[in-house]
């Protein structure tokens, strides 16, 4: 009797044993490390493949690239980047998916509500940042990769070809979907050098353009931008940005430079934000009517001087969407403003549509509301 108890309890062991070997082995063999080289040149490794990520902004980015299945990772986000910048976009995506609702809220960066103990609370295997929060966050980074969480650097912020693609790229290597990343970036890629290869080609000179974030409407100045956001857009689509030897980054430019750069193009942005908070102020994005639209950006046109520019003698006077900035589904915008400086060159694209067929290929929703606007007419 003993000696079955022995051997029973000897099985019970070794099988025991095997079960536990199989495991490990099973373990091992969906768990790798992985190296992610960041827009910042910095090689992070990463335990793959990722159950628990901190995504701290280009949320539709990541779920265009990603799929909708890919926010059920996130386990915290600054919600405040989505929910107050782009409020309505934040209200079409959150009823569509209801899920978003329950993601835990860390804060925001620059409002000064980030909370490292929150996010290190939410024990993530990973923390993606925009550029601009990595750099506001400064030794916080520090602690976060010295509780044993990676930090890996995006941006869609610098709105160059370089690293809209290598962003893409990488959030296709966080979330799994590497090739339907490289499918985005390879649409992205041709679109701006097919649009290159043309204005090369046509050899006609650059126009004179200015943009301005019309937050304030047109009784004060707002930001313009030099080297990133809309700034980078004009050199995509082959304009000279007025404002490049005057602002870096973004910031507002001095009125009177502005008349004497006498901009042939002049670019308004708008988002949905500023629709009750300033009755004059440029409005464009979801559940937004033309015809306010096309009123407020009128108004612009009244400023002190601006009735003698080339742009408004010329009506060339146009206003975009804010919030179709820095992401990749940008590449409409792109498309948009080579359309407003070469009307010839480009009367085949359609950015409108371009748009919206980027939602509806990639992401749950399509938007509806007034994205690009013309101050006479819409650009067809």
């Amino acid at each position: 009797m003993c000696h079955k108890i022995v051997r029973s309890f000897k099985r019970s062991i070794y099988l025991a044993c095997v079960s536990l070997s199989l495991v490990l082995v099973s373990l091992s063999s969906h768990a790798e490390t992985t190296v992610i080289r960041d827009i910042l040149g910095r090689e992070v490794a990463v335990q793959m493949p990722l159950e628990r990520v901190f995504l701290g902004f280009y949320y539709t980015d990541y779920m265009a690239i990603g799929g909708v299945d890919a926010f059920d990772k996130v386990v915290g986000f600054s919600k405040d980047v989505w929910t107050v910048w782009t409020p309505a976009s934040w209200e079409l995506y959150s009823s569509q998916l209801p899920q978003l609702n329950d993601i835990p809220d860390v804060g925001e960066v620059e409002a000064g509500t980030f909370s490292l103990e929150k996010l290190l609370s939410l024990n993530p295997d990973l923390a993606v940042l925009a550029d601009w929060q990595f750099k506001a966050l400064g030794p916080d980074v520090d602690r976060i990769e010295a509780a044993g969480i990676p930090v890996v650097v995006v941006d869609y912020n610098a709105q160059t070809l370089e690293r809209h693609l290598q962003s893409t790229l990488i959030l296709g290597q966080i979330t799994g979907q590497e090739a339907r990343a490289q499918q985005i970036a390879d649409e992205y890629q041709a679109n701006v050098e097919e649009i290159t290869q043309r204005i090369t080609e046509s050899d006609q000179a650059k126009p004179r353009v200015y943009v301005e974030f019309g937050n304030k409407g047109p009784a004060e100045y707002s930001f313009t931008y030099g080297k990133n956001m809309w700034g980078s857009v004009i050199n995509l689509a082959g304009g000279d940005n007025i404002a490049t030897p005057f602002v870096e980054w973004w910031g507002p430019m001095n009125p009177e430079q502005v008349l004497v750069s006498n901009p042939e193009v002049i670019i308004i942005s708008g988002r949905e934000t500023e629709l009750t908070k300033n009755q004059e102020a440029m409005v464009l994005g979801v559940g937004i009517e033309q015809s306010e639209a096309e009123r407020r950006l009128q108004g612009f046109s009244q400023r002190a001087g601006w009735s003698e520019l080339d742009a408004i003698q010329k009506g060339q006077l146009f206003g975009v969407y804010q919030g179709a900035s820095r992401t990749i589904a940008d590449s409409a915008m792109v498309q948009y403003f080579a359309k407003v400086f070469y009307p010839d060159l480009f009367a085949d694209l359609d950015p409108l549509q371009t748009y919206l067929d980027f939602h509806a290929e990639y992401l749950p929703v399509v938007p509806q509301g007034t994205f690009m606007v013309h101050a006479d007419q819409a650009v067809q």
